[in-house]
Order: structure tokens, then sequence, then C-alpha cells
């Protein structure tokens, strides 16, 4: 039998989606949370294993600690915003339970593996990318110094093991949704423009894109793209529709579900048959036959990760995509009936007070059913905080968000301050939603899928949040003459 093995996604701060899933780990102003995808596969792999998402399930760290005492092997997802609560919660686990061993995965520990290790003495060791395999091995007994992909520390110093290859079978695998029927409530997990409740599933690994300020192609997944068989996605999505009578909507949470025409069209062909009403995320250079083919096949929305609305924006951040694509993809989703949720970045590489207007009218012309506005945040291992760590860009360098784990504004440039960024997020908000025809589908779709209660909620949320920043938008400006002031960015 391998080691007693949990699996978790630790809790933080009130309302913290951490790793494991979530690509913009923060406490969320409307509570939503992601599925830890990442940590159902060693799940599936281990006998005996247990995976526990603790902030969803509201799981507090007493007893998070308490459960951990019953484990020999503590499996821990964190996150460069949980960085430092998921070390002190690693320290009370080790004294509760010495002889657990305890191993920390993602991008914070893949990108300084020393420094994990040098600052937390409670880790055994850490995965560094991919760790499927590497957590597996242990568990059933592989010595540390034989374990491809880890760094552990040996007499003092830190030793890192060869790199492990990517899983390229991906077949081979285990269903997330299998490790959700065991170990998981689905009915705790919502965001927002996704129907309740929904599951979420990859169907792919990686992507190719070479976007400079995305986190999880640089630090976790890669930027090879490995996909599932269509059979296998299909079986699954069957076998989930059967056992999740509940769930109004399943959701690939793939880096990018649909960049090869061939597969997607051969994949929809599969979904079909299923009757089932699904959502994924998109790049703007996906065609309409593509698009008409998933539409066919249950498709209801797209998450596009439009960024901005400046051609230049676009090239400096290798976007691989341009405005007037973007406009010709969201008329052919208008086409076709297909939702589109438009994601929104203020900030990036090159930003001016001119190229954030150009960013809110192309929205505007957009006109998708839902936006999400966030400012910059530079992640250690990509290119963008390369880039502005190089360029002196980065303010309150020291901390990436407030004692409740909010994401504060830490990029400035010359001419545009941190203050005016934030003014701008809830500007770019307002002009959008406060639009008559925003307003009333945003209404009237709450009212087709029977949300109402959920729309009051996020509707108090959102104007509350507002409200917040405003405020600290004048607090900022009233001491202009002093340092910058961390502003919470928001999410």
């Amino acid at each position: 039998m391998p080691l007693k093995t949990l699996f978790l996604n630790p809790p933080s701060f009130e309302n913290f989606d951490g790793g494991a899933s979530s690509r913009w780990p923060a406490t969320r102003e409307i509570e939503s949370y992601w599925y830890p995808v990442w940590l159902t596969y060693p799940a599936g792999l281990l006998e005996g294993s247990r995976l526990l998402d603790a902030s969803p399930h509201h799981v507090s760290a007493t007893e998070t600690i308490k459960i951990c005492k019953d484990y020999e092997f503590l499996v821990l997802f964190t996150s460069t915003i949980g960085w430092k609560s998921d070390q002190n919660l690693a320290l009370a686990i080790k004294e509760a339970n010495p002889a657990i061993r305890i191993c920390f995965v993602g991008p914070p520990v893949t990108t300084d593996p020393d420094r994990a290790l040098n600052e937390c003495p409670a880790l055994d060791f850490i995965c560094r990318r991919e760790f499927d395999y590497s957590v597996v091995e242990f568990a059933q007994g592989k010595p540390l110094n034989e374990i491809l992909g880890i760094s552990y520390k040996l007499d003092g110093k830190v030793v890192h093991n060869p790199d492990r290859p990517q899983v390229e079978d991906l077949d081979a695998m285990p269903w997330a949704t299998k490790i959700y029927k065991r170990d998981m409530d689905v009915t705790r997990y919502n965001v927002p423009f996704l129907l309740h409740p929904f599951i979420a599933l990859y169907s792919t690994r990686g992507c190719p894109a070479q976007c400079t300020f995305c986190l999880w192609p640089q630090t976790l997944s890669g930027h090879a793209w490995r996909k599932r068989s269509t059979d296998d996605v299909a079986a699954e999505l069957a076998w989930a529709k059967q056992n999740f009578p509940e769930v109004k909507e399943f959701f690939f949470d793939d880096d990018t579900f649909n960049i090869q025409k061939a597969r997607t069209v051969e994949l929809c062909e599969k979904l079909k048959p299923l009757s089932l009403t699904w959502s994924c995320t998109s790049r703007v250079t996906t065609d309409y036959e593509t698009l008409k083919a998933m539409r066919d096949a249950g498709c209801r929305l797209l998450i596009v990760g439009f960024e901005s609305g400046d051609p230049q924006i676009l090239k400096n951040i290798k976007k691989g995509a341009t405005v007037e694509r973007a406009r010709a993809f969201a008329k052919d989703c208008h086409t076709l009936g297909l939702a589109i949720h438009g994601d929104f970045v203020l900030g990036l590489p090159g930003e001016t007070k001119e190229s954030i207007r150009n960013t809110i009218n192309f929205a505007k012309t957009l006109d998708v059913e839902t936006i999400q506005v966030s400012i910059a945040h530079a992640f250690p291992g990509t290119e963008f905080y390369d880039y502005a760590k190089v360029n002196g860009f980065i303010v309150n360098a020291a901390e990436m968000s407030d004692e409740g784990g909010h994401q504060m504004a830490h990029i400035e440039y010359p001419g545009l301050p941190v203050d005016y960024i934030l003014e701008m997020v809830h500007r770019f908000y307002d002009e959008y939603y406060f639009r008559p025809k925003a307003a009333f589908r945003v209404i009237w779709k709450a009212v087709v899928n029977r949300d109402l209660p959920r729309l009051y909620v996020e509707a108090k949320s959102f104007l509350k949040l507002r409200s917040q920043r405003n405020k600290m938008v004048k607090a900022a400006r009233s001491h202009q003459a002093d340092p910058p002031t961390p502003v919470k960015a928001g999410v």
C-alpha cells in the first residue's frame, strides 16, 4: 500500500481562490471558485488518497491541521499570493504530526525551488512543473534521489533532480470528475458567468501561445500542446452527465480548448449525441465553421482573452491576434448565438491613457455578454515579470496582496500612476454595464436561468467594490507626495 496521502488546495484568506486551477489566484470580491483539476490526477492514481479543497468547502486551517493527523503524506498546491499562509500552515501541520511528509507543488516552487526549500523547513521536497507521477512515485516508496522533477535538501544543500518529461499520454490519467464525485460537493463551486452548478475539466494540456503575462504555460503546463483522445473526453462527459444530474453546465478549462480545428470538430461530433450544455476557453483566431460545430454540439459560452483594444499592446504582449480579427470573431459568435465572457487587462507593457481609452471603446463595440477587467500583475516566472523588473516598473515589490488576499496594483509606468489605472478599471465597468442594452441583457439572462438571487448577491458585491475603489483612488491622490500606496486591484 502507498503512503496514506492527502492532496490539499489549502485554506487561506476568506473567499480565496488559490492555486490548483485558478489562473489568477486571489480573494474574490464576488465569492467564486475554480475546481482544483491539477490535483485530481494524482489523487486518482493513488489508492486510499483524498483530495481536500478547503476554501469552497469552508474547511478552516484548524480543521485542516486536525485532518492531516490521519495522513502520512501531504501534497499542497501553493500560489504566489498564498505562499506565506501556506508556509505557516505546513509548519503547523508538521508540529501536529511530525511524521508526515510534506511536498509543495505549483508555480512559486517551480520558479524558485531554492527559496521555497530554504524558507520553509517543513518541506520534505517540492515538485517542479507537472507533478502527477513524481508525487505518486514518492507515495509508492521510490527514494527521493530517483524521482525526476523534484528538488529537496540534503545535508543542508538544495538538490535538483533532472527535469521530468511532460506527460504525453493524457488518456492514461484518471478522470477528474470521478474525484469530484468521491471527494467534493460540486454545488460549492460558483463562477458568475457559468450556469450553477457547473463542472470543470481539461481535454488538453499546455498552450503554444506566447502571451508574456500568462502564468500557467510559463510555469506549470508548458507550451507543448497535448490532447486527450476525443473518445476519452466524450466518455468522461457521458459518465459525468449520468452521475451529476444536478449539473447545468460543463466547462472545458483548458489553456486553449479549440486551438486545433480538426480536433475540435471531431470532438464536437462525439459530444452532440450527449445533448450537453457546455462552455470553454477560446482564442479569437477560431473560425466560423469551428464555432458553428461547437454551437451545434451544445456550446453555450466562450471565455475569450481579448486583453486590449490597442494594436500595439497586443504586439507587446505577443498575443498573436489583432483587433480586426477579434471584431470578426465576436461578430461570428453573435451570429451563431454564442455568448462571450471577455477578459481585459489594464496596465500591460506600453499602456498609456490613450490605449486604455481605446480598450474601453473597443469592448463596447464588441458588446459581449459579460466582461472581467483586471489590473496587470507580473507573476514571477513570466516574461512580463522579467520585463517589469528590469525596467523598474514594479512598485510594492515585497507584497502582491493585502492582508485579505486581494491583489494590489504593483506595476507603474511613467505618466501612468497606479491610482489612475485603478480608477479606469471601475470606469470601464461603469461604462460597459450601465448601458441600457448591457444592463437589460444581464437581468434578462438571470430571469431565464432562474438566477435572480445570485444576480442580487453579485450586484451588491459589485457596487460595494465600486464604492471601495472610488475611496481608494481619492485616498491615493490625496497622498501623491508620498511613496506609491498599495491599492487593491480586484479580480
